[in-house]
Formats: structure tokens, sequence, C-alpha cells
């Protein structure tokens, strides 16, 4: 009986809003907010439309002349649907959730579409469950598709390893969308069961299954799509993006940080037909990228600065997403849809002026309304602070007692290559040591190797933000300096740390999962830059970031050579060397 009530009280409560709504719309009564002479991108006729937007219970519910409790005039601006990032790891930003929020609301981001994969590595599904407590209720609605490869490979060690029967129940959460960008493109191109069973149990859901396939082509992405992944950001050229569209993937179009891909694939956009099956997202996007650049409106600016169509451009930021991740009720401003605005001064700039969500202002006059993070339970808020698990590290640790590979970067790019076998540091022919500690379950395991092309003259670098499992990596002049380093690290709870001598010259404290930091975006920023000129002035090299550069330097599934917590793997054949 209590059931039938509860439910009764619901239906009640939904009864009379969607009267409200239709009375409203209806002109029966005013409106919540009504954004008066609105010009507008209606993204469904490829227009500029100009009349007010009427809005009540969060919803649009009217577009003519309407009457509002609250009217604000918008002569002389443009009214978007608010952008939406297809694609993005919210842990690369470096801060939490609610920083990240309060980073890209300005920019007219009104949802995000997540991979948890960074912290899930280091987690598990602790590390879902974290990222869904620490991302309700924000003023930017963050989904999430649930984390395909953890680990990324299995010679890697990370803070777990997920089956599809770890992950099944999230597909039931109301904000998660499917299964994140299938890195293990081998693995369901061979029918790998415990690959594929993935994507059975996301389809079981009637959820969506992201790609993540750089330069599959032929039988191969045949099979690839025919398994059910349905899209793929690793588009570098038109050749692949035509060939996976032709095959029926969306693509992804992604602008970010470490991998910028617009200018490749700028032909998508300058044909409505083409671009209607792509969206735009940014992977991985740092502190400075955001507060310099921008988000999704930077992709819109240098789209258009590019030659495609504004119209076509606001498309690709909010509707296609939408459409692909179902998410019917957004990506548009249309009868029914969510109040969900981006208010620019011009359709060139994309300069961002005003944010409404659900109808509620977000950011004006380069101000964020004020929001609190919501409350994560005790047990994850403990436990996300308490990911590292080893003993005290000392420079025997380090030693080197027979001769190891080199793995040699290749300039501008994360990809590296062989450069054969040494034996000691030799820092005039920049031959430096680099180690990967593990440190999740306290295993012991450091594998050891060489470095060439990283250029530090002296002292040591680590980080804890080293992809995907994020283990410790450190590349360094000696022994002691790069135990010290890892120390540090540990003792910060994750992070960066820039030393020589035992003594830190800089560091950057990541004490959430050692992955991100709880200080403002601008904080940590000026720490991030204050971090790589301390490692620019031990030598690192100028034409690289690094601690982005260092960071890939342990994912074994780039070519050629990567360096695990068990040694040196040669990708291609996925052994160690």
């Amino acid at each position: 009986m209590a059931y039938k009530e509860t439910w009764s009280g619901k239906i009640s409560r939904k009864l009379v809003k969607k009267q409200r709504i239709i009375d409203v719309a209806a002109g029966r009564q005013k409106a919540d907010l009504v954004l008066k002479n609105a010009t507008y991108v209606n993204v469904f006729s490829g227009q500029l439309e100009t009349e007010d937007i009427a809005v009540a219970e969060g919803l649009i519910v009217g577009l003519g002349e309407y009457a509002g409790l609250q009217e604000v005039d918008m002569t002389g601006k443009v009214v978007c649907p608010g952008f939406i990032d297809a694609h993005i790891h919210l842990e690369s930003s470096l801060v939490s959730p609610a920083e990240f929020v309060r980073a890209v609301v300005p920019h007219g981001t009104t949802t995000v579409i997540t991979d948890p994969h960074e912290i899930t590595n280091v987690m598990g599904t602790d590390g879902i469950d974290y990222m869904l407590e620490a991302t309700e209720g924000l003023p930017v609605d963050v989904q999430f598709m649930i984390p395909s490869c953890v680990p990324a490979s299995p010679l890697d060690e990370s803070g777990a390893n997920l089956d599809y029967r770890d992950v099944d129940s999230f597909f039931d959460h109301p904000r998660v969308l499917g299964l994140a960008e299938m890195m293990n493109y081998p693995g369901v191109v061979a029918g790998d069961s415990s690959t594929v069973s993935k994507i059975v149990a996301s389809q079981a859901h009637h959820k969506k299954i992201d790609g993540h396939a750089p330069g599959l082509s032929g039988k191969e992405l045949n099979a690839y799509i025919s398994a059910g992944v349905y899209s793929d950001h690793e588009c570098a050229d038109m050749e692949n993006a035509m060939e996976k569209l032709r095959r029926g993937q969306f693509i992804m179009i992604r602008e970010g940080t470490a991998a910028k891909n617009l200018e490749a694939l700028m032909p998508l956009l300058r044909s409505s037909q083409l671009a209607s099956r792509c969206m735009f997202c940014t992977d991985d996007k740092h502190p400075s990228d955001l507060l310099e650049k921008g988000h999704i409106d930077y992709i819109c600016r240098q789209a258009v600065a590019m030659g495609a169509d504004p119209i076509v451009t606001v498309q690709a930021a909010c509707l296609h997403a939408a459409r692909y991740f179902l998410l019917n009720n957004r990506g548009a401003i249309a009868l029914g849809y969510l109040a969900d605005f981006a208010v620019v001064e011009d359709l060139k700039d994309f300069h961002v002026v005003s944010v409404y969500k659900k109808g509620k202002l977000v950011y004006e006059k380069g101000q964020v309304v004020p929001f609190s993070p919501p409350p994560v339970s005790p047990y994850l808020a403990e436990k996300v602070h308490d990911t590292f698990h080893l003993p005290r590290l000392t420079a025997e640790d380090f030693a080197n007692h027979r001769p190891r590979g080199v793995i040699g970067m290749v300039p501008g790019q994360i990809l590296t290559q062989d450069m054969g076998y040494a034996a000691e540091v030799d820092v005039g022919q920049d031959i430096l040591k680099m180690a990967v500690v593990e440190r999740h379950k306290n295993t012991g395991h450091i594998g050891i190797c060489y470095l060439k092309g990283y250029g530090l003259t002296a002292g040591a670098v680590a980080t804890s933000v080293s992809h995907d499992s994020h283990n410790i990596i450190c590349v360094g002049a000696n022994d002691g300096d790069m135990a010290f380093a890892c120390n540090q690290i540990v003792k910060n709870h994750g992070g960066i740390v820039v030393v020589k001598d035992g003594q830190v010259v800089s560091e950057l404290p990541l004490e959430i999962a050692g992955v991100m930091s709880s200080q403002p975006l601008t904080a940590v920023n000026e720490a991030l830059e204050r971090a790589k000129d301390a490692a620019y002035g031990l030598g690192v090299s100028r034409d690289i970031d690094p601690f982005m550069t260092l960071s890939f330097m342990g994912l074994p599934v780039i070519p050629t050579l990567r360096l695990t917590t068990r040694g040196v793997v040669d990708v291609l054949t996925q052994q160690f060397i």
C-alpha cells in the first residue's frame, strides 16, 4: 500500500508540473523565464530565428511572444543550445569534478559525457562510484560511459581488473549511457570472449558502445563495427574517418590538449550530410588549455575560422551528440527540450556572455553562480585519498645490474622507437634511467629501462599521472633522486614532483586518487606551470611537455616500446623484451 501511495504521489507532482507547462505554453500563465527578442540557432531548420523563448519547470515551453516572471532582453546576442562534449576524461583536467565544472560553465558547456577510465584504473568500481557521487547535481550534466579496458593491457598492473560482471550493474544507472572507448580493438576483432562480453552486456541494456581504433581498416574494421561499436574519436585523417563513416560509425572530431584532429577532419564539416554524423569532443583537456583557450566553444571558434558553416558547427557542438547518446531532450532550442542555453556575442568568435542550465542562470559577466560540490560518502572520501600502497624506496631499488632496453622518444609524438640497450645513465648522450613503480597493491614490482630524448641533465622528475594504470613513473639522472622523487609522490598522496640533490625543486600534489587536486583550477595551473619551468631548468627539452610526455611512456598500447612495472613491452608483439 505504501508503494502505491508513493507512486501516486509522484504521479500527482508530475501532473501538476505538466499542467503548468501546458498553461505557460498556451499563454494562460507567465513563464518562469523569458529570453525576450532572442535570436537563436534552430538546429533543425538550419536557420537563425528571432522570437521569445519561454521557460517553465526547466524546459523550453514556448517560442513566439511570451511574458515571464523574469524577462531578459537578448537583443544583439545569439542563443545557442548548451554545448556538449561527447567524450572526455574529467580527470585529465587534474582538478575535482566540481572544479572542472567551474572551469567549463563559462564556455557554454552544459553536458559532458565522461569516461572515468583514469580513476577506475586506480580504484576499480569504487572510482566509478566516487565520480558518480562527486558529479551529482552539478550545473553541468555529467553523463557516464563505463570504462571498457581496466587495465588497458593484461601486461600492465592497475588497481583493478574489471570484467563484465563488475560493471554490469552500472548500466542501470540513469546517468550511464553505455560502454566507453573500446581500446582493445584487437580483442574485439579476434572475438576474445572477455572483451566481447562487455559489449554484449552493454547492448543487453540497450546502451551505446564507443570506439577507439586508430587506423583500423578493411575487414578488421568490419569485424569491430559488426561487434557493435558505434563511434570513433581516433580518426587522424580523412581517409580513415570516411571509411569508418561509410561503414556506419559516428565520428567524434577531437580537439583536445594531447590530440588535435579538427584541421585534418575539416572536410567533414564542409558537407552538411557528412557533418550530420559528427560531433565534437576533447578527450583530454589540461588546465592551461581550459584557462587560455576554452572548451567546446574553442572548437566552434576554430572550425568557423577554418571555413565551417556556423550553423553546422553548432549542430556538431550539441545536437549530434545528443542524438547519438539518445539524450532526446537536449541539444536543441525546441519545445519540451531542457532550457540549456549558451548565449554568445556572435557565431564567429563564440564569446560566451551568459549560460543557463534548465532555465537557471549559472554564468554571467565573468562570474559562475556559486554552487557547492555534492557530498561524497565517507567511505569513498577516505578511500580516494588513500591509494598508495608501497614501502619507502631507496636508491638501491633503482640500481641496475644488467643492460636494459632504451626507449627512444619521437619528436612531436607520443610514439617511441627501439634504441637498443644501455647499461648506465649517460647525460651527455641524453640516456636517462626511467622506472615505473607499482603503487596499488604493494607488489614490489619496479620496471627499469633507459630513456632517450627527454633531455634531463640533473635530478629527477616523477608523476603518478601515468596512463592508464597510474603507477608512479620516474625519470632521473641518478638513483638517489629517483627514490626521493617517488617517496615525495607517496607523501603527497599523488601528483608531480621535480627534485635535485634530495630536495624538492617544485611539486603539484594530486591527492584525489593520485590524479586530481581539490584546489581551484587556477591554483593547479600555476603550480603545474612552475613545475614545468623547474623541469626545463633541469634540462628537459622545451619541445615536450615534461609531464604529459612522461605520463604516456608507461602505456603499453602505443607503439613501439613502453615501460610497465614488469619491464619493457614491445607493443606490437605484446611481449616483454
